[in-house]
């Protein structure tokens, strides 16, 4: 049996990640925040955790390694946008979007590093607007682009290992959180795009299973965008 650690792995492609290392033989633990999952799935187990807290990231490391001998798989998915202009994003909201998408996912590898087998494969969920910056959410693609560096940088240690490090960089994705913007901005988004439309999860968690078939694909940022800002 492999296990993997899916964090935010229980709606949009977290959820969608999850369920493609299940059908690869993982017994996978997830985090999640928000409404109970009730949901029960074999080789599937959903941890409530709230990772703006490093005490509760903590007990999620605990319990990981309680639970199983070795981690083969990291997807360090989860993150967290809070909608505020520059002005009016304060020291708190700018913290809690940083400890989510970057310092839980640091400590959550360097606390598990020793029972992470040579061969491993650890994924990030980056984004395009890591690359590219939006008005809207500096916030967020500044978390965005130090996930992009944590993951480059992360190599050098896993270096001569196998264990590979990787990024994948999605433009829009029909997620729930993506379904609930206006019309009006969906269509300027599409006007951008030169797929003209959001990405499918599906298609964002095929770039997942690439990098975990493929032993040579390191240190990489993979975006998927459907050609996003080509005007």
């Amino acid at each position: 049996m492999k296990y993997a650690v899916v964090t935010g792995g229980t709606s949009g492609i977290g959820w969608g990640v999850a369920q493609m290392l299940i059908a690869k033989g993982y017994y996978v633990f997830s985090t999640y925040v928000g409404d109970d999952f009730t949901e029960e799935m074999e080789n599937f187990e959903a941890i409530k955790i709230d990772q703006t807290s490093r005490e509760e990231v903590y007990k999620f490391i605990s319990y990981i390694k309680n639970r199983c001998p070795q981690i083969d798989c990291i997807v360090c998915n989860a993150g967290m946008s809070i909608r505020k202009s520059f002005t009016e994003t304060t020291d708190t909201d700018w913290d809690r979007m940083m400890e989510v998408a970057v310092n839980s996912h640091y400590i959550l590898i360097r606390e598990l590093f020793p029972i992470i087998p040579a061969g491993s494969r650890i994924l990030f969920t980056g984004s395009q607007m890591g690359l590219m910056p939006h008005a809207m959410v500096l916030s967020y693609g500044v978390t965005k682009a130090a996930v992009h560096a944590l993951a480059k940088n992360l190599v050098k240690e896993f270096e001569g290992t196998g264990t590979t490090v990787n990024a994948i960089v999605p433009g829009f994705v029909e997620t729930p959180w993506q379904k609930e913007k206006p019309e009006e901005i969906k269509q300027n988004i599409y006007k951008k795009t030169a797929i003209h439309r959001f990405a499918s999860v599906e298609e964002i968690v095929d770039a997942y299973r690439f990098c975990i078939d493929n032993s040579f694909v390191n240190g990489s940022l993979i975006e998927i965008n459907g050609g996003y800002s080509y005007k």
